[in-house]
């Protein structure tokens, strides 16, 4: 178990993480964050790879930062990449076996075996400056996985990935959890977490903005007033008849006349009376689109 108690860190006047608690148990814990949120410094604090500014981060107790014990638990794969480029994958995976004290021989079978896990493939055998940003991720997996951790930090995984390979490291995050790994996942689309685990944790400027199952986010999201982009053959007919509905707070007309901008207060009520319309009637509609359901906005809500 992880647990992050009142833990902050300043880049000198630049605040990282600000008086965080947490606790991270077995299972996979998604960490949800706009860039600069503060997501990367609190699994480097985790990682051990920084010192807190203040308060403390454990493992099991005893700190993580300088205690060569606790770090023997915990595989890092980071959002940039650091690698020997002129290595191949199973090469650079089996050197950093090798350097968490692995004899060579099983370092070479564990990097192996910790290839496979993440269905690296054939690449295995490329040069790391050959490999794609997808091949290159699985390589970070690997290498976070071969000394066999009980704790796994993986900082924006899927980066790079085609859907194939998406698909399967989500599976394979679903599977280290399920195993009895401490799993924290980093990232900035709530849909590849929610994909993953129903426990998460958002951050904003460095604090902890809210916690807990997929579901209640879920109802915070669709409560907070949605902006919808609509074109329709006749823009101002179809205006005039939403503005009369309860769900639809706002109505912005475009000068086209058939471009709608509509800030509604229940996207969920507002989609079922809309497709009610559209299955009974054509009212031209062109475009149906959401201008703000993404997390940049949901945070932007949940701080205002």
């Amino acid at each position: 178990m992880i647990l992050v108690e009142n833990a902050s860190k300043w880049y000198g006047l630049v605040v990282g993480i600000n008086r965080v608690s947490l606790t991270v148990e077995p299972g996979v814990t998604g960490l949800l964050g706009v860039n600069g949120a503060g997501k990367s410094t609190l699994l480097n604090l985790m990682a051990g790879l920084l010192k807190p500014s203040s308060g403390r981060v454990t493992l099991d107790g005893g700190p993580i930062f300088a205690n060569p014990r606790a770090l023997r638990h915990l595989g890092y794969c980071p959002s940039p990449d650091r690698f020997y480029e002129d290595m191949t994958g199973e090469g650079f995976v089996a050197y950093m076996g090798r350097l968490s004290g692995i004899p060579k021989r099983e370092a070479l079978e564990r990097a192996r075996r910790a290839c496979d896990e993440v269905a690296l493939g054939e690449a295995v055998r490329y040069r790391i400056q050959r490999m794609s940003k997808g091949m290159r991720q699985k390589v970070k997996m690997a290498q976070a996985l071969v000394h066999d951790p009980k704790v796994l930090l993986l900082d924006e995984p899927l980066n790079g990935m085609d859907p194939q390979s998406r698909t399967q490291t989500i599976a394979h995050i679903r599977r280290w959890g399920a195993e009895g790994r401490c799993v924290v996942v980093s990232s900035h689309v709530l849909h590849e977490v929610e994909a993953m685990t129903s426990n998460i944790l958002l951050l904003h400027h460095g604090r902890v903005l809210a916690s807990g199952e997929v579901p209640e986010v879920r109802e915070a999201i669709q409560s907070r007033p949605l902006q919808v982009f609509i074109r329709s053959e006749n823009g101002r007919g179809l205006g005039a008849r939403l503005l009369s509905w309860p769900t639809v707070k706002s109505l912005s007309l475009g000068a086209d006349d058939r471009s709608l901008t509509v800030e509604v207060t229940d996207a969920g009520a507002f989609y079922e009376r809309l497709g009610r319309m559209l299955a009974e009637e054509d009212v031209g509609l062109e475009i149906l689109n959401p201008l703000d359901d993404n997390l940049s906005a949901v945070f932007q809500y949940l701080v205002a």
